[in-house]
C-alpha cells in the first residue's frame, strides 16, 4: 500500500468527520436549553471585542478572502456535479474511490466550510478560526486533487480543466491565508511583549512599604501578670434602738 493511497484516505477521513460534526451540531433541536445555550455562547465569543478593535484593513482582507472562498466553493460544487465518473472507461475500485472523495468534498463545501467561513467572519483576527480554515482548505485541496487527478487519467479534458481552475483558486486562497496566520501571530506576540512590559512597570511603579521588626530580649525577665485582690466585705453597722421624747433610756443590766 503506498504513502499517496493512505494520504488520501486519511484526508478523506478528515474530510467525512469534519462534515459529520458540523451535521450533528446542526441537527440538534433548538428547544433544548443546552444547545441553545451552546449556540448562545459561540456567538457571543465570535462578536467579543479581542482587546482592540479590528483594523478595517484586516476586515477588508479577510472578507475579500471569504468572497472568493464562497465563489470557488460553489464553482467546485457545479464541476463535481457534472462528473459522469460512472460512464469512465476504467476498473471498478477506481469508480468507487473516486465517488467516494467526490461525496466527501461536496459535503464539506455544503456543510463544513460554510460554518468555519462564518466563525471567520465574525472573529476577522481570531487565530484558532483562521487556522481552522487554512486546515479545513489543506484537506479539500489534496483530495480534490486526487479527482482531478483521476479526472484527467479517464475524463473528459473539459471538466478536467475545470477542476483544475478550482484548483487554483483554492490554492491562492490557501496562500494567502498561510500569510495572514504568520502576521496574525506576530501580531499576538508583539502584543503578548508589550503587555508583559506594562504589567512590570505598573508592578515596579507600587511602593511596598518596609516590614516591621519586632525585636526579642531573651536576658528580660519575664514578668508575671498581676492578679487583683478582691476587696473585704464590710461589716453592717449596729442601730441603737430609737427613743421617743422626754423618756430616758432603760439601762440595761450588766452581765
Amino acid at each position: 500500500m503506498n504513502s499517496k493511497f493512505i494520504r488520501c484516505s486519511y484526508l478523506l477521513f478528515l474530510l467525512l468527520w469534519s462534515a459529520a460534526t458540523f451535521a450533528q451540531t446542526a441537527a440538534a433541536p433548538a428547544n433544548q436549553p443546552g444547545a441553545q445555550y451552546s449556540a448562545q455562547t459561540s456567538v457571543a465569543s465570535a462578536a467579543a471585542p479581542q482587546g482592540t478593535a479590528v483594523s478595517y484593513a484586516s476586515v477588508s482582507q479577510v472578507n475579500g478572502l471569504l468572497a472568493q472562498l464562497e465563489a470557488t466553493s460553489k464553482s467546485a460544487q457545479d464541476d463535481l456535479t457534472k462528473l459522469r465518473i460512472e460512464k469512465w472507461k476504467t476498473d471498478g475500485s477506481t469508480k468507487k474511490q473516486t465517488l467516494g472523495n467526490v461525496d466527501a468534498v461536496q459535503r464539506n463545501l455544503q456543510s463544513a466550510l460554510p460554518e468555519i467561513i462564518a466563525q471567520l467572519r465574525n472573529a476577522p483576527e481570531d487565530l484558532p478560526a483562521t487556522f481552522k480554515l487554512y486546515r479545513n482548505l489543506d484537506a479539500l485541496y489534496d483530495v480534490m486533487g486526487s479527482v482531478a487527478e483521476s479526472v484527467g487519467a479517464f475524463g473528459p479534458k473539459d471538466d478536467f480543466q475545470s477542476l483544475s481552475n478550482d484548483l487554483s483558486s483554492f490554492e491562492g486562497t490557501r496562500k494567502q491565508l498561510a500569510e495572514r496566520l504568520a502576521n496574525l501571530a506576530a501580531s499576538k506576540e508583539q502584543e503578548i511583549v508589550r503587555l508583559r512590559a506594562d504589567l512590570k512597570t505598573a508592578q515596579a511603579a507600587i511602593p511596598t512599604a518596609p516590614p516591621k521588626k519586632t525585636i526579642v530580649d531573651d536576658n528580660e525577665p519575664v514578668k508575671k501578670p498581676v492578679v487583683k485582690k478582691k476587696p473585704a466585705a464590710k461589716k453592717p453597722a449596729t442601730t441603737a434602738p430609737a427613743t421617743t421624747p422626754g423618756q430616758t433610756p432603760t439601762a440595761q443590766p450588766k452581765q
